[in-house]
């Protein structure tokens, strides 16, 4: 269906990125908002904005009635969720859907499917996508049934909610004696965190990376994919800094893969952007999620695919076809990103407040994409970033140099950011080799506080 009306159903630095990619395509755009963020550039910016609530997320940016009552108002045909919040809600985007709205993003019934990670599994496994060892059902509750997947599979085994997401909802078991507490701990937690206590079992890979393939898709049945990232970079499964492409991985491999994902969209019927999230170890693909929503992360495949992807998300929601086939996708360079936080570099406490001083980099291949400045005031409510701070190279050692001399010339003042960490983490030699485990960060961490 088309539209020329947009409500952005988000805040930060994605709302503004968003913003950019509806006027790019000459969009009118509305910004509904708490009454923390009246005063964020993108609500002066927006042809219309509107407030939804008070600062708790729970009575604003997931309220979604509000959201659609501001739709309604606004005369907006079309909601884009950005990430996070409402942006994988299948309930949300079917309601989008009953009011005649266009949810920018893949239909509920595909939220339903990829948002549960067994049917997920079981619907990859069906498209020939690699999986990670272990049944794509949920355990049953006969404790020797289970006991005896486990040793199947073999130890150790990762026990993970069904529902579950953001690092929540899994624990790892590497013997018999534990797995049962383990299961029921999960279930429970599922249950509460997520409304759902199913939770499943697979393979606990040792020493895996984190890769990501980004596809496109559109409602015509075409899908491409757009090269890997590499996130394996994190601290309690929260991305830190993110790259593209994966280095190190054989180019005929990752084509294989990719290819398998972009199949995997077009036979599901998947219409959108979408990231199959894999573990990669010892050269093979693992799969583990999709997110079907734009990353975080997305910038370092736009820098290295020179594809505007907020704004090929916006087309294919329109109906367009997709103008671009898999042999005009060509990955050049090296990205690299840094999530720039408000936070204790050291304890990693979050550190609202005001900005007092703001000085961003620039130049060649330098990009910073934030809703922040001077005078902004950081509020305590939601996620503590403030910036992403992206570089883009001829090649992974020109990036990682344009990334140090970037932070070099990054200064926030009046509030803590974790700018310092990433100085550190840029002259790490694991880290400026490639190729790190996702455990690399957390072992680093650990170094660093025992010096």
């Amino acid at each position: 269906m088309p539209f020329d009306t947009v409500l952005i159903a988000n805040r930060g630095e994605i709302a503004l990125r968003i913003q950019r990619a509806c006027r790019g395509l000459g969009l009118r755009t509305v910004v509904v908002h708490s009454e923390a963020d009246r005063d964020a550039m993108y609500v002066a910016q927006a042809d219309q904005a509107l407030c939804i609530g008070p600062p708790a997320p729970g009575l604003s940016y997931l309220d979604q009635s509000a959201i659609l009552f501001a739709a309604e108002v606004s005369g907006a045909q079309a909601i884009h969720p950005g990430y996070g919040f409402l942006s994988e809600n299948a309930g949300f985007a079917q309601r989008c859907e009953e009011a005649g709205l266009v949810f920018i993003g893949p239909s509920a019934a595909c939220i339903r499917t990829m948002g549960d990670k067994v049917s997920a599994k079981r619907a990859m496994r069906k498209a020939g996508v690699p999986c990670v060892p272990g049944p794509d059902e949920a355990l049953p509750d006969d404790a020797a049934a289970v006991q005896a997947l486990a040793r199947e599979i073999g130890y150790p085994v990762i026990v993970k909610a069904a529902g579950g997401g953001g690092g929540r909802g899994m624990r790892v078991v590497h013997e018999e004696s534990a797995l049962l507490d383990a299961m029921a701990l999960t279930r429970e937690e599922a249950r509460q965190a997520f409304g759902n206590p199913e939770v499943y079992i697979e393979k606990f890979l040792l020493h895996p990376r984190h890769v990501e393939i980004q596809v496109l898709a559109d409602s015509h049945g075409n899908a491409v994919w757009l090269g890997s990232r590499d996130c394996s970079l994190q601290r309690r499964h929260q991305k830190v800094i993110e790259e593209a492409p994966a280095p190190g991985i054989d180019e005929a491999l990752l084509a294989e893969v990719g290819e398998r994902c972009a199949a995997a969209c077009r036979q599901s019927g998947y219409c959108g952007v979408g990231t199959f999230e894999f573990l990669y170890e010892k050269g093979a693909f693992y799969f583990i999620e999709m997110n079907t929503r734009l990353q975080v992360e997305h910038p370092v495949t736009e820098m290295t695919a020179g594809i505007d992807i907020v704004q090929q998300q916006l087309r294919m929601a329109r109906g367009e076809r997709l103008s671009i086939a898999q042999a005009d996708v060509r990955c050049q360079g090296h990205a690299i990103e840094c999530r720039i936080n408000a936070e204790n570099p050291d304890t990693f406490a979050p550190a609202p407040g005001r900005i007092t001083g703001w000085q961003v980099p620039g130049g060649f291949g330098v990009r910073v994409d934030s809703h922040a400045g001077a005078g902004y005031r950081v509020p305590p409510y939601y996620d503590s970033m403030i910036a992403k701070l992206i570089v883009h190279g001829a090649s992974r050692a020109d990036a990682l140099d344009r990334m140090r001399l970037a932070l070099a010339e990054t200064r926030v003042e009046g509030i803590a950011t974790n700018v310092p960490l990433h100085r550190e983490l840029l002259r790490d030699e694991g880290f400026a080799a490639g190729g790190v485990d996702i455990h690399h960060l957390e072992r680093w961490l650990q170094q660093r506080s025992a010096a």
